[in-house]
């Protein structure tokens, strides 16, 4: 198949990755030819790559040194976590040949590979999601080259070539997983972007922009911000812990993290407490002020300040010894908008609080925190209150509502939620995304319908006009 690089960006760009998807394009014709089985072994080999321990251990470390976000703990869970969990997903599947039949209409649905997928990684995940993607890229039979983000440029270099020796391994053709090489560079993205036959963008608003502008179909993700109601029903110790577990897991960099909660009125003083048990410092107004000025330095938040651990930011925010030994700090907050910068995603351990007088009024809260940044994305509710889950739901726009869950550990998938593994979550259009899901396998195959006929299914005018003639005429 030749590959046709639109004239947009470097030339000495267009060389390097036109021998990228050259290789990629014949290691696809290799494996065009496994059956479901073959299939699934490159996909286990490929999780096996990341979820060995002494690998998992190594990246998160080489992850903290690359990037100086998040921790090595929980770098090593989420690695772990989140492959187990997708490699749980991707083996309860069928991507190869006939994947469903429906006799009843006369369908029967093959799945295809959508061909050689560009990868744009975030420095947030610069091993997870490089495999998470390759993961589900393999499972549709497809080749894979990343595009990874400069700062975790080495992490990911790693765990692409850990990916490549389980391929070797296991007599595969190294090539379905490919890196692009060092300098990284806008414009040798740009031209993977326009040789492939699909982009995959997860990380910053502008890599998934230029996605879907690349001419190439593009699948984005869009900018998390989660707001969180706490009701008066809620077990407030229990929605305390989940939120400080969720806050603080790598030190807030996941776009799953709780920025802002949005307590009821009657329980207000109640859960404020609750959250101090759980590790949180409430600061005072004038602590406010000063963690402002130092999180945000020329209206951008602080690159020394996000994703760091709690004394750090303690010392740098000037809080008093006591707040060194908590987990996470809040700020109360009554606005909304660029005047109140704590209302947006911090990718810190700070945690906007507000207060509402009742549920409707924490809705209303919860739309306008998503309005001003990470609309699509997900919200949250502790209650015991069922139903007013299902009010959240219909009154909010979001892809993703969590109930009574620690949000981190439970939108991108959860061994007792029933959403699927994914470290790409996607938005729907309100977040100026092409999903409205959890990015998964189904994004990775093209189906071919097979159409036979059936008996005729066609009901009557009477059948489909007549409400409408009768309330309103023929």
């Amino acid at each position: 198949m030749t590959v046709a690089v639109k004239p947009t960006a470097d030339p000495k760009a267009v060389a390097v990755v036109d021998e990228l998807v050259r290789r990629a394009r014949a290691a696809m014709v290799v494996f065009a030819e496994a059956d479901q089985a073959r299939v699934d072994e490159a996909v286990t080999a490929l999780a096996w790559s990341l979820y060995n321990p002494g690998h998992a251990k190594e990246l998160a470390e080489l992850a903290v040194a690359d990037t100086g976000l998040g921790n090595v703990p929980d770098k090593i869970i989420k690695k772990q976590r989140k492959t187990f969990g997708t490699l749980r997903d991707l083996l309860r599947v069928k991507t190869v040949g006939i994947v469903e039949e429906d006799k009843a209409r006369g369908i029967v649905k093959c799945a295809k590979p959508v061909g050689v997928v560009c990868a744009i990684t975030p420095s947030t995940n610069p091993a997870a999601t490089p495999v998470n993607k390759a993961m589900m890229a393999l499972k549709g039979r497809n080749a894979i080259v990343i595009a990874a983000s400069p700062a975790g440029l080495k992490t990911t270099q790693r765990a692409v070539d850990y990916m490549r020796v389980e391929l070797k391994k296991i007599g595969l053709p190294e090539d379905l997983v490919q890196i692009l090489p060092p300098p990284a560079s806008k414009d040798m993205t740009q031209a993977l972007m326009e040789a492939a036959d699909l982009v995959v963008a997860t990380g910053s608003q502008d890599n998934v922009r230029r996605a879907y502008s690349s001419g190439t179909p593009a699948i984005g993700v869009g900018t998390g911000n989660v707001p969180v109601i706490i009701d008066e029903t809620a077990d407030l110790d229990e929605a305390a812990q989940k939120i400080c577990a969720s806050k603080i897991f790598d030190n807030a960099t996941s776009c799953s993290s709780e920025n802002s909660v949005v307590i009821l009125d009657a329980v207000y003083d109640q859960a404020i407490a609750a959250l101090e048990r759980a590790g949180g410092y409430m600061a005072s107004a004038m602590e406010k002020e000063r963690i402002e000025r130092r999180l945000w330095q020329d209206g951008k938040l602080s690159r020394h300040l996000i994703a760091r651990d709690a004394d750090v930011l303690a010392s740098a925010f000037g809080l008093p010894v006591a707040a060194a030994q908590k987990k996470f700090f809040m700020v109360e907050e009554t606005g909304v908008g660029r005047n109140f910068p704590f209302s947006g995603e911090k990718l810190a351990l700070v945690l906007a609080v507000y207060r509402a007088r009742d549920f409707d009024a924490a809705i209303a809260r919860v739309n306008e925190i998503i309005a001003h940044q990470g609309r699509g994305h997900s919200c949250g509710l502790h209650t015991k209150e069922l139903a007013r889950a299902r009010k959240l739901a219909e009154q909010v726009d979001v892809v993703r509502v969590l109930i009574n869950q620690a949000h981190t550990f439970g939108n991108g998938g959860s061994f007792d939620n029933g959403l699927n593994f994914t470290l790409s979550m996607g938005c729907g259009t309100w977040g100026g995304n092409s999903i409205s899901e959890n990015l998964n396998y189904k994004h990775f195959i093209n189906i071919t319908h097979l159409v036979t006929p059936i008996r005729e299914d066609k009901p009557s005018e009477e059948e489909l006009f007549g409400a409408y003639w009768d309330k309103y005429g023929r």
